[in-house]
């Protein structure tokens, strides 16, 4: 156990220990010095290079028993870090403005499952952090869980190495089709007007990569972007595409599974993605996961980079999770 003037490191009964030895993720607990908001504040402060290097080695650190217990102290935790905003132009999901820097998580309907995915991995501009905070623990369900995509990757590139090696050398394109309007039972739901946050299409083709209008409907294209990254401070591959991700899945597990008629995901060549891949995906992302249950006042910082994420369905609620994206 790590013990700082500020923060101990703790260990949960989830955590995964990596080859290394690091536990995945990082969980950190407040010492007597952190009794209100101000003093988390400046701790962060202190000791930005500190938990930095936490997160390097983790990819994630759950801070849990903190003093924060309202939207406006997480928007003090998130503006402590001092990171750029990562403004969240082509993202798929329903967001609503909370207050300064902050956003509910999704908007969609609580009892669907959110599966894995990199914040906007299909788009050039995505972020390379998020910050989440939970104000209302779930009484069960509804967990964030999360996934290293170096292990994805490895585990694809063994079980299906010829369809790797034409992601890394092709990577991906997207064609999304919406309204004008959100969907709110869908869980990619954004109509163009929010995804571009304009009602001008002008302003929207300036903003987009590829956009063709049928109407108020339009046809939103995205790629080739690279499907598998590397991650320079860890040295290892990534996972980082959108190929199992909320626009491409509405139901996995065990259900049959609905791919979402309006969104087409393919090789950067063109070639469809075989089924068989997908589904042994969706089996090591659910094998190679972390689910801790949210309690209140949990903050959560996730490299964007390097883990993938979700959400379980609510099964009773209340929950209420927000969320900041930082670049």
């Amino acid at each position: 156990m790590v013990i700082m003037q500020f923060f101990r490191e703790v260990e949960l009964p989830e955590q995964k220990s990596m080859t290394d030895g690091v536990l995945f993720p990082a969980v950190l607990s407040p010492t007597a010095a952190i009794n209100n908001i101000g003093a988390f504040e400046e701790a962060i402060k202190a000791e930005k290079p500190w938990l930095e290097s936490v997160l390097k080695k983790s990819s994630v650190i759950l801070f849990q028993g903190f003093p924060v217990s309202s939207p406006c102290d997480f928007n003090t935790v998130v503006e402590a870090f001092g990171y750029p905003e990562a403004p969240y132009v082509g993202g798929r999901a329903t967001r609503v403005n909370v207050v300064g820097r902050v956003y509910t998580a999704n908007e969609n309907p609580m009892d669907k499952r959110i599966p894995f995915h990199h914040e906007m991995s299909f788009i050039p501009n995505f972020p390379t952090k998020l910050i989440f905070f939970c104000e209302q623990e779930p009484r069960q369900g509804g967990e964030t869980p999360i996934v290293l995509s170096n292990v994805i990757y490895e585990k694809m590139k063994e079980k299906h190495p010829e369809f790797v090696a034409k992601l890394e050398e092709h990577g991906t394109k997207t064609t999304i089709i919406a309204g004008d309007e959100d969907d709110p039972l869908a869980v990619a739901n954004r109509g163009w007007k929010s995804t571009y946050m304009t009602d001008d299409k002008k302003v929207a083709q300036q903003r987009a990569a590829k956009l063709e209008w049928m109407g108020n409907i339009v046809k939103m294209k995205t790629g080739p972007v690279p499907a598998i990254r590397f991650d320079e401070e860890r040295r290892v591959k990534t996972w980082f595409n959108s190929l199992t991700g909320p626009s491409c899945i509405q139901l996995i597990n065990g259900e049959d599974k609905t791919f979402d008629k309006v969104t087409c995901i393919q090789l950067g060549n063109d070639e469809l993605v075989p089924n068989d891949a997908m589904e042994d995906c969706m089996r090591f992302l659910e094998e190679e996961c972390v689910a801790i249950p949210w309690k209140k006042g949990d903050v959560m910082f996730v490299n964007n980079l390097t883990v993938l994420h979700g959400r379980r369905p609510l099964l009773k609620p209340p929950r209420r999770i927000l969320a900041s994206l930082c670049k």
